[in-house]
């Protein structure tokens, strides 16, 4: 029985985004995001969770088994393709930006190789991120309401300020170069 409400994890998504590309078996999924798989460089995922996320994708009736087919050195492979209820879902995932700034390093970035590797301009996800993270960005900007007058901000200030100001560059560059 699919499951419409339960979020899938970050692992599960791009799996089901590299499903959509063409049935496949979870070895296959697994050399793509070994540490050296071109979406393994953004995101590495051992192949039992591979496993695991095809399970939960066929149960939440986002994938289902398309055929098994013979392996070359082992047990016979399931090939899996995504459901037209996971191609909906994954659409509206890889176009909504994300929540927070820490999350531009895995999410974000798994979200534009995944667009770059179906073919879609990532034009309207940046848009989107840069206007999502705008109000976090303004307020990391400010100067914090500080206990004494010549207070120098905390480490932690500090470090969100370099990291915002990093993220606006970044989401800066990547929207030139989507024009």
């Amino acid at each position: 029985m699919p499951s419409n409400d339960r979020a899938q994890s970050l692992t599960e998504w791009v799996v089901l985004a590299l499903l959509a590309e063409g049935p496949n078996h979870g070895f296959a999924l697994a050399r793509l995001l070994g540490a050296n798989g071109e979406v393994g460089t953004v995101l590495t995922v051992r192949r039992p969770l591979v496993y695991r996320a095809l399970d939960r994708l066929v149960v939440a009736g986002l994938a289902a088994e398309r055929h098994r087919e013979p392996g070359t050195a082992g047990p016979d492979r399931t090939v899996y393709r995504v459901t037209p209820l996971g191609r909906r879902r994954l659409a509206r995932w890889l176009h909504q930006p994300v929540e927070h700034i820490r999350d531009l390093r895995v999410e974000f970035l798994a979200k534009l190789v995944l667009l770059k590797r179906s073919g879609q301009s990532p034009a309207a996800l940046i848009s989107a991120q840069r206007r999502a993270l705008a109000p976090t960005l303004a307020a990391l900007n400010q100067p914090a309401a500080l206990n004494q007058p010549g207070a120098l901000p905390t480490e932690v200030e500090l470090w969100r300020r370099h990291n915002a100001r990093a993220a606006a560059s970044f989401l800066d560059a990547l929207a030139r170069r989507a024009t």
